[in-house]
């Protein structure tokens, strides 16, 4: 079961649940075993832990995966998107902590198709330097 390592700790950690290689470059989605039922208007974040990248030279993939509250049959296992940016194979071994999992509230809105934005421009991507 994952859990939570200090009584501060905003995420809980999530492990692997099967020995595997991720070669030099590559993307691999690594089990973790579990199915998590998170509470209606909740996600589930699943960060990489801060040693990860340092330790095994892995990182998320996707940056932050999301794993929504409808995501919970009996084979919607929580797997995490590894990504090798090493030039060598990195070894995963059951149990190794990769990444952590925050549950996290959401806000729905309701989305229009409108005629632009109405609000001046700001000068584009990293327009306040």
């Amino acid at each position: 079961m994952p859990s939570y390592q200090t009584a501060g700790a905003a995420g809980f950690d999530l492990a692997a649940s099967a020995d595997l290689t991720v070669a030099p470059g590559a993307i691999v989605l690594v089990p973790t075993g579990l199915v998590v039922e998170v509470p209606a208007g909740h996600f589930l974040a699943i960060f990489a832990r801060s040693s990860t990248p340092l330790k095994k030279g892995l990182i998320v993939a996707n940056g932050v995966g999301v794993l929504d509250s409808d995501y919970c049959g009996p084979t919607d296992e929580l797997k995490i998107q590894v990504m090798n940016v090493t030039q060598a194979p990195v070894v995963i071994k059951t149990g190794d902590r990769l990444a952590q999992g925050v549950v996290m509230p959401y806000a729905r809105v309701e989305l229009e198709d409108g005629d632009g934005a109405t609000a001046p421009s700001r000068g584009g991507f990293g327009s306040t330097g």
